[in-house]
């Protein structure tokens, strides 16, 4: 029972520890992603990519040099295999046939050594005709990946200063996220300054606030105030009262002297009328000209 409850332990444990790694690295991986600048990326990768083609092409180096070397060795035994083939011969002509045996086995065994560099050159050759061909092929990729590099490169940073500007006009970035917010307080706090200098002009017009400047004010000088204000008030209405009164009795009496012209117009053609009914003996004499 003791160990099921140990390994049970030991089990929730683990589980724990898994569960705790797996959060970090979730959590580091999404720092890391929003840390990470691909061009910076991009430019790291290229700058492994000529690492790698330096030593690729150290490595021919390398070998071109161990093949010379081989070289230089092959050339030197050739030569010794040829002098002792030459001694060999001057030792037969002059009847010493020990002699020429003796060069005859070092010129094999200078023959045999010739053999074995020759084989080593020519893997060295094959070694280093792969390396160049790799060298080769790894320049070609280096050079396509970094056009491809600065093409991704141009990209995302016009693709970031698009997104830059969009988030500026549309006001969900940072910069002009905070500088909205600064001009909201601003707003705020102007309408509570506007709204807390009118709140105290109505108290100190109502008597509520005394002006420290100018003075206490107590409330019988208020109402005295108020009520000269209010005579004031209605004296220029009882003002605009006797203007208007004045005006109506002009228009009353120009409208009477119209009246009275059109009357005496009418009364001219009666008066007409009634000297044409009369007979002429007993109109009254019309005055001479020349009489008064």
């Amino acid at each position: 029972m003791a160990t099921k409850k140990l390994m049970k332990g030991t089990a929730a444990r683990m589980g724990v520890m898994k569960r705790v790694s797996l959060v970090f690295k979730a959590k580091a991986n999404k720092a890391l992603d929003k840390m990470e600048d691909p061009r910076e990326t991009l430019d790291y990768s290229y700058q492994r990519q000529l690492e790698l083609l330096t030593k690729v092409r150290r490595g021919v180096a390398d070998v071109a040099t161990s093949r010379k070397r081989v070289e230089l060795q092959m050339n030197q035994l050739q030569q010794q295999a040829n002098k002792l083939e030459d001694q060999a011969r001057k030792a037969l002509g002059m009847g010493r046939e020990d002699l020429a045996r003796a060069a005859l086995e070092r010129k094999a065994s200078a023959q045999s050594q010739l053999n074995d560099l020759q084989a080593q050159y020519a893997q060295l050759q094959a070694e280093e005709e792969k390396l160049t061909v790799a060298s080769q092929r790894l320049q070609s990729k280096v050079d396509a990946f970094r056009t491809r590099k600065e093409t991704i490169k141009a990209t995302y940073t016009a693709a970031e200063a698009q997104t830059r500007i969009n988030e500026a006009f549309s006001g969900i970035s940072e910069e002009m996220g905070d500088v909205g917010m600064a001009i909201q307080r601003a707003e705020d706090k102007t309408a509570q300054m506007q709204a807390r200098a009118g709140a105290i002009d109505e108290l100190m017009a109502s008597g509520a606030l005394d002006d420290a400047v100018g003075g206490n004010r107590d409330d019988i000088q208020a109402e005295l105030d108020m009520l000269s204000a209010s005579s004031d008030v209605e004296s220029e209405l009882s003002r605009l009262k006797g203007e208007i009164t004045a005006g109506a009795p002009k228009q009353l009496e120009g409208g009477a002297n119209g009246n009275s012209q059109d009357a005496q117009g009418a009364q001219a053609p009666q008066a007409q009328t009634q000297s044409a009914s009369i007979p002429a003996a007993d109109r009254p004499a019309e005055p001479q000209d020349g009489e008064g």
